[in-house]
């Protein structure tokens, strides 16, 4: 499976997007600060997460691809790289990807400029929806968790290995970046994991309320999440929340 590798405008950081199976756009790649060549290193350490009735794993075509969150009863937060490929269905409210919670297709999909995509279930889903955070939610230097059914461990494709179960890991904030397509980013530095291929779409949180959606990451150090708190205005014109 080949990921389409984005550069985003972070210092000595190479980010690649973290979708498992992104589509080729090269108006979305742009010049690096530096390129380092190190070795990938996925998520490892971190944890398995404890709750996340929020949390939405993304298949596109039968496909484990991304992570999200629902939002609303019939509402879906990811990422725009993530929905590309269609055919898209989502487990939510399980920890385990492969069983429990509810299971619903999406019906309709909407796009920003930006790394982020609201879509429209086919039917009702009753859950804990995430919060989403207002400007001022998140600063630098801030301790926040993110989450996701992402790599585990360095292998040869990240598709062959994901996380059954969703994980956790804390990140530093360090400031404003860009995602996959130039839209507004919070940046973090690496805690005790960072984040990998299939990590894509799954949130930021910052004391509980959602603040970020996974966009870009260089497996090592640095990783780059649209910023919601940005984006609010268009998340509640289409979703209502």
């Amino acid at each position: 499976m080949r990921t389409h590798r984005i550069w985003a405008s972070v210092a000595a950081a190479t980010l690649s997007v973290l979708a498992l199976f992104a589509p080729a756009a090269t108006a979305a790649e742009r010049t690096p600060v530096r390129a380092d060549a190190a070795a990938v290193q996925p998520i490892i350490g971190g944890g398995y997460a404890q709750s996340g009735p929020w949390a939405a794993r993304l298949f596109s075509n039968g496909r484990e691809t991304c992570s999200a969150t629902i939002i609303a009863p019939t509402w879906i937060l990811t990422a725009k790289h993530c929905v590309t490929g269609g055919g898209l269905s989502f487990r939510i409210g399980s920890l385990d990807q492969h069983s429990g919670g509810t299971v619903a297709n999406g019906a309709q999909t909407y796009t920003h400029s930006s790394d982020l995509a609201l879509v429209r279930l086919d039917r009702s889903v009753t859950a804990t929806y995430a919060r989403l955070g207002q400007p001022g939610s998140v600063s630098v230097g801030q301790s926040v968790q993110v989450y996701g059914w992402g790599a585990t461990s360095q292998c040869g494709s990240e598709a062959t290995c994901q996380s059954r179960y969703l994980k956790v890991a804390d990140v530093t904030v360090t400031g404003g970046c860009r995602d996959a397509y130039s839209g507004s980013a919070i940046c973090a530095r690496r805690g005790n994991g960072i984040t990998a291929g299939g990590d894509s779409g799954g949130p930021m949180m910052a004391n509980g309320v959602q603040v970020g959606v996974a966009s870009t990451s260089d497996r090592q150090t640095t990783t780059a999440y649209t910023n919601v708190t940005a984006y609010r205005s268009w998340i509640q014109s289409v979703a209502g929340v």
